[in-house]
């Protein structure tokens, strides 16, 4: 977020809509940073009327300036839709666009950092870490009143290399009700079969697969003794609110690049993944 309200005070007497997809659009309201949130941005390679419908939003929209945050192909290819013309102010790495990133070493550069750079280039110097003191939830509903870890042993379906394995997570699991402290397991509902594996094992897990917003996660973060999870989305919020935050890495994906940042991170990368004891983690949190 802290990207998004350095374009807000840049621009504090300005309009400004976000574009992102359905999941985020909740916390981008929340947040006050933002006029309007548009979640109609990611049509499928063969769906014409949404691409028409989306270039018509683009076209329509009146922007003086576009900050292209994910610079993917995907993105950039959004600044050739304003063809044949006016085009917008751009900040990217679309060719032609009026404020690239011009750093070649930009890939090898950290999100945080490589975004920071785009912007400075584009004129605003002063993005600060983020900050999710407005982002509150009631998540009484959960019935958490006690200590309670919170365990992210999910991700996406086709890295299947980025998961630390589910056994290991129960045995983690096992450990922390031994020290009477409750394991909450965060997913999405398509990952239910892989918490029951984690509850067939530890039968005191609490499940909130499917039942937590990017709200109800800030929150949840706020008061939990620490989390451990896989280099997933929520662990990106859980680190970011200052929950002690234990994320776990292979090589499929490089913490030089995307690792988690808060105050009390800690990245163990093993490779592969299942060479990591429960027990290395767990001494992470003493």
């Amino acid at each position: 977020m802290g990207p998004f309200a350095a374009i807000r005070r840049h621009h504090k007497d300005q309009p400004i809509t976000l574009l992102t997809t359905k999941p985020f659009e909740d916390i981008a309201r929340a947040s006050g940073l933002f006029d309007d949130v548009w979640t109609d941005g990611r049509p499928g390679g063969s769906d014409l009327s949404g691409w028409l419908r989306l270039r018509r939003w683009l076209l329509g929209g009146g922007f003086g300036r576009v900050y292209d945050l994910q610079t993917s192909d995907r993105s950039s290819f959004y600044f050739r839709m304003f063809w044949p013309g006016p085009k917008p102010e751009w900040s990217g790495i679309a060719r032609g666009c009026s404020h690239p990133h011009a750093n070649p070493d930009r890939d090898t550069m950290h999100t945080v950092e490589r975004q920071a750079e785009q912007l400075e280039m584009a004129g605003i110097s002063d993005v600060a870490p983020s900050d999710l003191s407005w982002a509150k939830a009631d998540v009484s509903r959960f019935g958490l009143n006690g200590r309670y870890v919170l365990l992210a042993p999910g991700g996406a379906q086709h890295r299947q290399a980025k998961r630390w394995p589910a056994d290991c997570f129960a045995e983690v699991a096992v450990a922390l009700v031994e020290r009477d402290i409750a394991p909450v397991l965060l997913g999405s509902a398509a990952e239910s079969d892989l918490m029951a594996g984690i509850k067939a094992k530890c039968s005191e897990a609490v499940d909130l697969s499917g039942q937590t917003s990017l709200l109800d996660l800030v929150e949840l973060g706020r008061d939990a003794v620490a989390a451990i999870g896989n280099d997933t989305g929520p662990m990106h919020l859980i680190a970011a609110v200052g929950c002690k935050s234990v994320v776990l890495f292979s090589e499929d994906s490089d913490p030089a690049l995307c690792a988690q940042r808060g105050p009390a991170v800690t990245i163990l990368r093993r490779q592969p993944l299942s060479g990591l004891s429960s027990q290395d983690v767990l001494e992470e949190l003493d």
